[in-house]
């Protein structure tokens, strides 16, 4: 009788199957549990990142259209982060792109408002009113970039009130209003020279002979009292 052979103990290692592929289609996060779900969702719905990247996605026809939607969330909240943070690279980038890619659209319809302006006046001016469009929204791009480069410097003056509202002009310092100045004119009965009398001589005495500065006496009216005559018919 033939004895069985042993059994290896050595175990085999079989070679595990490549797992498929995630669907770029399908947005995967994290949840941490500390949320129901429903709480969960309605975080997700609201979320920027996430509905930057619907928006996104559903712009980004043609060789942009098979980008997976959970690597274009992880990337749309990385370029969040860093706005937060003070870098303002990625913004200005943008804005440039923008400004040039308006200038197109500006030039594009200005060229065909030109090949309609001598038979077609209706198209004409309706290219010319979206080019105009365009060019004002590049100007607006501009201008908030070389905001974002150059911050505008603001010069408050506030007034010091005690009572009252306080008023602060906002704009460059202007000089204080100086107070009216007020010239007092001499009198003309006085002349040229302020001061001096009119009558430079010396005061009379009292006397008879200037009967307008003579002092009045004490009258005694009781004895100096007229009688009172009959009046003639």
């Amino acid at each position: 009788m033939k004895a069985k052979p042993k059994k290896s103990q050595t175990p085999v290692v079989g070679v595990a199957q490549d797992a498929p592929p995630p669907d770029p289609k399908t947005l995967r996060v994290d949840d941490t549990g500390e949320k129901s779900q429903e709480a969960f969702l309605a975080g997700l719905t609201v979320s920027p990142h996430v509905n930057a990247m619907m928006t996104v996605k559903a712009y980004a026809l043609g060789v942009f259209k098979d980008v997976a939607v959970s690597e274009l969330c992880v990337e749309l909240k990385d370029q969040i982060a860093a706005v937060r943070s003070g870098n303002l690279e990625r913004a200005e980038a943008m804005l440039v792109a923008q400004a040039h890619s308006l200038d197109a659209i500006f030039t594009n319809l200005a060229q065909r408002a030109a090949l309609n302006a001598g038979e077609y006046i209706g198209a004409c001016e309706t290219y010319l009113k979206l080019a105009l469009r365009a060019q004002s929204q590049c100007r607006a791009t501009v201008e908030t970039l070389a905001a974002i480069k150059n911050p505008p410097v603001v010069f408050a003056k506030q007034a010091n009130i005690a009572h009252g509202p306080q008023q602060v002009n906002n704009g460059v310092a202007s000089e204080p209003a100086r107070a009216e100045e007020k010239t007092i004119k001499p009198t003309e009965l006085l002349g040229s020279d302020q001061g001096e009398r009119l009558d430079t001589g010396a005061a009379s005495a009292t006397g008879r002979s200037n009967p307008i500065m003579e002092t009045v006496a004490t009258l005694n009216r009781a004895a100096h009292r007229r009688r009172k005559g009959r009046r003639k018919p």
